[in-house]
């Protein structure tokens, strides 16, 4: 029996002169703050026409991401079913590009990169950019960072990289960006670090850097107004809930203080308005005492967001 096809066509991509971008961003496992997925959704909510869907069912793991389904009184009337899915979006300009978008597949990832390659191919793309949000021990209330990484030498970072040679656990973008540059393909990710003690909460603030590098390396022209308000009121919530924890805010002024000394080592200035002094004696909390204590920040703020009954 023949194997059935990973990807179903329904039409094909504009005609551009010009360099044709495909994005991909998957949530699941790079998704730090839920930044791919928001940024995911703003790319979308633009105009935009499906041209190809994934067979969920043959990378999908559904008992581990269970679909919602939808009952009514005595009967299941409906349920979301997962979708990767490949649409063309016109950006403000008016420039088509391909957005590749849905749930981190499971299984079957070699079928899935060679199938993702031959989308590229046929497509006619000649930049594949992936989008990721990763968590980073740095404070909130400096610039975020992005790394961005690939085989295209005048878009990606400085030499002097922040991570080294490290082995980290495999991901579906990482995978595709280290496939197509074995098949000549020019392949970049745009990696943005999210504050480590945000990262199992929406953070708004993350996917616009996200997409403003998006914006810078490529060319599009992607508003991120959508987002401002969001933005706003996520730090809004994050400066109340650190009013309550006096000893964690003594573990983001130690953040602060590693990124003020790294950025000056860099040669990056830091804002004037940001500087704060570091805890009173200058004391900087040890690793596992900032782990301990990112634990119970974290902890209370669930507590707090579900309303727990210990909570007065």
């Amino acid at each position: 029996m023949s194997e059935r096809p990973l990807v179903t066509w329904y039409g094909e991509p504009t005609p551009t002169e010009g360099r044709r971008v495909l994005v991909h961003a998957f949530t699941g496992f790079l998704d730090a703050g839920g930044a791919t997925a928001m940024a995911a959704r703003l790319l979308q909510s633009r105009e935009h026409r499906l041209l190809a869907t994934f067979d969920v069912d043959q990378v999908l793991d559904y008992r581990a991401r269970r679909p919602v389904l939808t009952f009514v009184t005595d009967h299941f009337a409906a349920v979301d079913m997962p979708q990767i899915s490949l649409h063309e979006v016109i950006d403000q300009a008016g420039t088509p590009f391909l957005l590749l978008s849905g749930p981190e597949p499971d299984y079957q990832w070699q079928r899935f990169a060679d199938s993702v390659l031959e989308v590229v191919r046929a497509t006619g793309t000649t930049l594949t950019v992936g989008l990721s949000a990763i968590p980073w021990p740095a404070p909130h209330t400096r610039p975020l960072g992005v790394t961005v990484h690939g085989n295209v030498p005048s878009l990606v970072s400085s030499p002097h990289s922040l991570v080294g040679n490290i082995q980290v656990p495999g991901h579906i973008g990482g995978l595709l960006e280290l496939r197509l540059g074995e098949a000549g393909e020019q392949a970049i990710g745009i990696a943005t670090h999210v504050p480590h003690y945000l990262g199992q909460f929406e953070y708004p603030a993350a996917a616009i850097t996200s997409l403003e590098v998006l914006t810078s390396t490529t060319g599009l022209v992607i508003p991120v107004d959508d987002l401002r308000a969001p933005a706003s009121r996520a730090e809004g919530e994050i400066a109340q809930q650190l009013q309550n924890s006096e000893e964690f805010v003594t573990i983001v002024h130690a953040l602060e203080q590693q990124y003020d000394q790294l950025a000056a080592l860099r040669g990056t200035p830091t804002p004037a308005a940001a500087s704060s002094d570091l805890a009173p004696g200058g004391q900087v909390p040890s690793g596992d005492e900032i782990a301990a204590q990112v634990e119970q920040f974290l902890a209370d703020m669930h507590d707090r967001e579900s309303g727990d009954p210990r909570e007065s």
